[in-house]
């Protein structure tokens, strides 16, 4: 199973927070990948930390995506057993968006 999102924000703060929804929604509706979670997560926001702080006419993107694939039954007995996954994250100071 794959997800993909972005999340624009002011700062790096926002920009966490909004990781970190984006996760609750992922799981939600695919929760094998509370497996691939906090590494997935971690590495978003370790490719946050590279970008500087935006200034005050910027604004921060980040793109996240992955995909694990399992055998096994999700949710089976026995549990579905990870043989691979991807975790791909983009961090970006960009201009604000015109309102």
């Amino acid at each position: 199973m794959s997800y993909s999102f972005n999340v624009r924000a002011a700062d790096k703060a926002a920009a966490r927070a909004s990781i970190t929804a984006e996760f609750d929604k992922v799981v939600e509706q695919q929760p094998i990948h509370e497996a691939d979670r906090s590494q997935a997560q971690a590495n978003a926001c370790q490719a946050l930390d590279v970008v500087p702080d935006p200034a005050a006419d910027e604004e921060i993107v980040v793109s996240v995506n992955g995909w694990v694939q399992w055998r096994g039954v999700l949710n089976g007995d026995p549990p579905a057993r990870i043989t691979a996954a991807s975790i791909s994250a983009t961090a970006s100071i960009v201009a604000k968006a015109a309102t």
